[in-house]
């Protein structure tokens, strides 16, 4: 059982040359390429990030000419611009208008896939969208930020699931951390220190109320981990941000 995407993003949203490019060199855009671009709802002149077969990135630039698309690449980039690590942050709806702000900034630091979920201590889709809908931006909210921060690839916006299908989906992951505040055995740092190298990592973060005591042993019996991020109390977003960006100093690109 997957979960599906709503945004249209994941890996058919990564942009990539078959080959290593040569700067300021069109290339005629290929139709899976075309279809990457029409996942970013890409136009006419936009500047996009590229990786080639060497996984460097590229400043690209789009030109539309009566043969069809090219791809124009004229600048190199250093780093790059996707993670070795794919993070999958499964975040429990707040109550208050924050999740915008986590996916943007879990966009920034280069998560692959996101999980809005229900918990016991959480508010749900229907309670938030009935004072204002706003789950519909939440896709354009993704799109923006992976242009600013010039990723390569859109990460994927999972549908609302419940905790059941938060139990079953993170455990899949190679590294499995749960954010509890009353945890006191691990702290996040701990258990990084611990691990070898993940290839995928899976973060689960509660609700301002956090978890009770049964979610957290479903939790562990599931094979998930219960981590703390040390003796103060912090909001959901500011435990999410901070435990991404550990995360990816640890085994991404960040640093």
């Amino acid at each position: 059982m997957s979960l599906k995407c709503l945004n249209d993003g994941g890996a058919d949203s990564r942009l990539t040359f078959d080959l290593v490019p040569e700067a300021e060199v069109p290339v005629k855009a290929t139709p899976a390429q075309l279809q990457a671009l029409r996942c970013w709802r890409a136009r006419q002149g936009q500047i996009l990030t590229f990786v080639d077969a060497e996984l460097r990135g590229w400043r690209t630039r789009l030109e539309a000419r009566a043969d069809g698309l090219w791809l124009v690449p004229f600048e190199a980039l250093e780093a790059v611009p996707e993670s070795p690590l794919a993070i999958d942050l499964y975040y429990a709806l707040p109550d208050r208008e924050r999740f915008e702000l986590v996916l943007e900034k879990a966009t920034e630091l280069g998560v692959s896939r996101v999980v809005p979920f229900e918990s016991r201590h959480s508010n749900t889709l229907a309670e938030r969208d009935a004072r204002q809908k706003k789950s519909h931006r939440w896709p354009d909210v993704l799109l923006r930020a992976a242009l600013q921060c010039r990723r390569a690839m859109l990460p994927c916006l999972a549908p609302v699931i419940d905790w059941d299908g938060v139990l079953y989906h993170a455990a899949q992951a190679d590294l499995c951390l749960l954010l509890y505040e009353k945890e006191r055995n691990w702290r996040l740092r701990e258990a990084l220190d611990a691990e070898g190298r993940p290839r995928r990592a899976a973060l689960v973060v509660g609700a301002e109320g956090g978890f009770d005591e049964e979610e957290i042993e479903q939790a562990r019996s599931a094979g998930i981990l219960p981590v703390s991020l040390g003796s103060r109390v912090l909001r959901t977003e500011t435990a999410a941000i901070a435990s991404l960006a550990l995360l990816q100093a640890r085994y991404g690109d960040l640093g």
